[in-house]
Order: C-alpha cells, then sequence, then structure tokens
C-alpha cells in the first residue's frame, strides 16, 4: 500500500519548514547556552545541530546552531528574540537563512583547475550557491563562463590600472549581490583597501610552499629542494599577503621518482578540493573568526 501525506489528496508538497543557522561568539560566562536555546525554544525552534567551543587563551566562547523554525520564521524575528540575551552577554550574532542561496563571485586568473571544481560542485548541489559572475584579468575563462552561464568579466589589471580595476570589482560585488568572492588561483594582489572593504568575505587558495618557494614555479623549486610533502592552504584574504586567517588545509606525500609535472598535477588537485571545502564550510556557516586565526565547526 502506498503512504500518502495529508496534503496529497490536494496535489500539493507539504511545505519545507525554515532552515536557519545562528552563529555567535562572546567573552565566555555561565548561561550563554541556556539563554540562546530559550529564546529559540520561544520561536518553536526546533533544533538540528550545535557545535560549541571555548577558547580558553583568549576567554572567546563560540556556538553554532542550526535549527529548523516555524512557518512564518525569518531572520529578523530572529534576531528580535534574540536581542535582550545579545545585549546581555555581547554578543556577536549572524543568522543564516538556508532557503536563500548565497550567492558567489569567483575570480580566475589562467589555470582554472579550481574554477572547474567549484563550478561542478555547485552543479551537482554539494555546494548550496548561485555563482553570479566570473571574473578575471585574462580572456581564457570566458569559454568556461559561457558554456556554464554564467556572466563573465574580463577585467585586465596592470600596475597603472589596478586602482580602475578594482574600483570596476567593488562595482560588480555590489552589482551582483556577491555574498562571498573567491579568489581560485587569481594571480593578483589585491589591495589592501579592498581587502579592508571585504574583510571576512573573500576566500584565497595557495599551495602551501609559502615563504619557502615564491614566484614563478613553486612547484618546481620545490622538486628541486626534494620536498616530500604537497600542500594547499585556502584562508580568508586580509592586507597581509597570504596570511590571512586560514580555513583549511591539507598535505599529501610525495616520492624523489615524481617529477615536477607530477608534483604540479598533485597540487592542482589538492588546491581544487581545500578551496572547494573551504567555501562550502564558509556558505554554511561553520567557519568564525577568532582573531588572526579561525573556529571551523565540521
Amino acid at each position: 500500500m502506498l503512504s500518502t501525506s495529508r496534503n496529497a489528496d490536494a496535489g500539493t508538497p507539504p511545505a519545507a519548514e525554515p532552515h536557519f543557522v545562528l552563529n555567535l561568539s562572546c567573552a565566555a560566562e555561565p548561561g550563554i547556552v541556556a539563554a540562546v536555546t530559550t529564546a529559540l525554544a520561544g520561536q518553536g525552534a526546533n533544533l538540528v545541530e550545535t557545535a560549541q567551543f571555548w577558547d580558553r587563551q583568549s576567554d572567546r566562547f563560540f556556538l553554532r546552531v542550526a535549527f529548523l523554525g516555524q512557518p512564518g520564521t525569518d531572520v529578523a524575528g530572529i534576531e528580535a528574540a534574540l536581542a535582550p540575551t545579545r545585549a546581555r552577554f555581547g554578543m556577536d550574532v549572524t543568522v543564516l537563512d538556508s532557503a536563500r542561496k548565497p550567492r558567489i563571485l569567483i575570480m580566475v586568473s589562467r589555470f582554472d583547475h579550481a574554477l572547474l571544481h567549484l563550478l561542478y560542485q555547485v552543479r551537482v548541489g554539494w555546494l548550496s550557491a548561485e555563482v553570479v559572475a566570473i571574473v578575471s584579468n585574462h580572456p581564457d575563462a570566458r569559454r568556461v563562463a559561457e558554456h556554464e552561464g554564467v556572466p563573465f568579466h574580463h577585467i585586465p589589471v596592470s600596475r597603472d590600472t589596478k586602482p580602475e580595476a578594482e574600483a570596476r570589482l567593488k562595482a560588480l560585488v555590489a552589482e551582483t549581490g556577491a555574498d562571498l568572492v573567491v579568489l581560485a588561483r587569481y594571480m593578483q594582489v589585491l589591495s589592501d583597501d579592498f581587502s579592508r572593504v571585504l574583510a571576512g568575505r573573500v576566500i584565497n587558495i595557495h599551495h602551501s610552499f609559502l615563504p619557502s618557494f615564491k614566484g614563478a614555479k613553486p612547484y618546481h623549486q620545490a622538486h628541486e629542494r626534494g620536498v616530500k610533502l604537497i600542500g594547499a592552504t585556502a584562508h580568508y584574504v586580509t592586507a597581509d599577503l597570504d596570511e590571512g586567517p586560514i580555513i583549511e588545509q591539507e598535505a599529501e606525500r610525495i616520492t624523489h621518482s615524481m617529477t615536477p609535472d607530477d608534483l604540479v598535477a598533485v597540487g592542482r588537485d589538492i588546491e581544487s578540493r581545500v578551496l572547494a571545502r573551504a567555501v562550502k564550510r564558509h556558505l554554511e556557516g561553520r567557519v568564525m573568526l577568532n582573531g588572526q586565526r579561525t573556529v571551523v565547526f565540521t
């Protein structure tokens, strides 16, 4: 016998329950979790997932709560319900509505392996996001963007045109409503001003040979020195080049028999995976800034 829902006769599926993610941080003290969950219970919230961390070094407390809300629940209502608790504990609070797909803008130069991996993960639904634009300082990625049906913006950058290029980029972020900018092997240094304006909203990926092997062909440099581990690091962009808070890393052992091209192939694979995982954790509200470090709830 086939089971039917109570809405089956009407021919309409049951309405999806609103799904939210609450992130907060504050000075550690007793009663935080109780106060937050009591406020959420007052809104009829059904908790799905919780994670917490007390950083004893900074005496800072971090909490992530994913929950289902009642029909009609919205972010404004949740924030209003939490306002007294927020004021009591001096909390930094963000509430995400998981029903809304985050909008991401991807930047790339000539190496498109990380870009292609991100686009695939969005297409199959592993990354719940809308890619609103692909931006490059070279025209190479236009073909990929057109194939995926994503608007492509070629913004050349030189020493003389860098301010104008970044002004165009800032305008594009505003026009598209991008929640996150992803540097998928974008080989241009962003200015301090741009990094400050979009603090916590730009993720970069690079090989983990820094600072030992800088500049061109780092994998070839590593091969010359007999390196035995290849890795990649995804981090938030700050004014300190390649030194922003780290979100995700991975390393893989290599052998003496591998050529420089083998190292490059392994490195590209790791970079693609690490960047995608970092983006996913950010979009799901699993990453919280803790000074120069991050708290990552997996």
